[in-house]
């Protein structure tokens, strides 16, 4: 009776999350663009959008590339400081074994209490306040602080599956902490930099929120925040906008499923090791 419920809830769960793709390509290859159209696909599909997209060819798509380069330095940046911070903080806690270091691993949870909508006009304020208004590092900063605390808890709860005598073989060897935190920490723990790795680029490559308070100039602005540019105008090229989309989930699709092994690994060693 259950393997029957569960053969019968597939196709739905499959038709409720391939739809909305479907209708993403079926736009973007509508010359014009009809989102309202009763035809299930279009009567001329064309790839116009996709090398409009590329070759900058529509007025809101006139910085594309650059906008592009700025959610990748975005997303590059904060996956490299999450993965920085996250790793010392949990070395140092953990192997390193400080007094009250389970505090902080507990303060830093303890920021996810609190919705991050919350604090985007204190965040707003701040960055205004020390002149990085319009600047990339601004998000940076902003995506670094949210992913930190889970980066920090995976990371513990994954380093109790490395057993501490290596750490102590390599003191004995005359290994300074530094040395054990790139020679053997940081190896071991690849399977978990994978995981958060993957998890703080999607978070920084979606954002929406900070991206638009805290960007304002086209030059500046990311693919999310020039994409809700497009209803601006009197007459949206939905057709662009989907192929723009479409374009953009490219990078972390591939991402994912790239390293997709690897992250089901550290999660899930991470969670059994709790």
């Amino acid at each position: 009776m259950k393997e029957a419920a569960a053969v019968a809830f597939v196709p739905v769960l499959l038709i409720w999350t391939l739809t909305p793709i479907y209708n993403i390509v079926m736009v973007s290859l509508d010359s014009k663009g009809d989102v309202f159209s009763n035809d299930i696909w279009p009567p001329h599909p064309s790839l116009d959008s996709f090398w409009i997209v590329l070759s900058e060819g529509y007025w809101y798509l006139q910085y594309f590339w650059q906008q592009f380069g700025n959610s990748v330095y975005i997303g590059a940046a904060t996956t490299f400081l999450t993965l920085l911070i996250g790793s010392l903080a949990s070395f140092s806690i953990g192997r390193m074994r400080l007094k009250y270091g389970w505090l902080v691993s507990n303060a830093a949870l303890l920021t996810y209490a609190i919705p991050a909508s919350f604090l985007a006009i204190p965040f707003y304020s701040i960055m205004l306040k020390y002149g990085l208004a319009d600047n990339l590092w601004s998000v940076i900063f902003a995506e670094v602080t949210f992913a930190t605390p889970y980066a920090i808890f995976i990371f513990r709860q994954y380093a109790v599956s490395i057993p501490i005598e290596l750490d102590e073989a390599a003191r004995i060897d005359g290994a300074s902490p530094v040395q054990i935190y790139l020679r053997v920490y940081l190896p071991l723990m690849a399977p978990a930099l994978v995981a958060v790795g993957t998890y703080a680029l999607l978070l920084a490559w979606n954002e929406y929120l900070y991206q638009f308070m805290l960007l304002s100039s086209k030059q500046s602005m990311t693919v999310p925040v020039a994409l809700a540019q497009f209803l601006n105008s009197d007459e949206a090229p939905w057709n662009y906008m989907m192929a723009t989309a479409i374009i953009y989930a490219i990078p972390p699709v591939a991402i994912y499923y790239a390293f997709r092994g690897r992250m089901t690994a550290g999660l899930t060693m991470g969670g059994v090791k709790g």
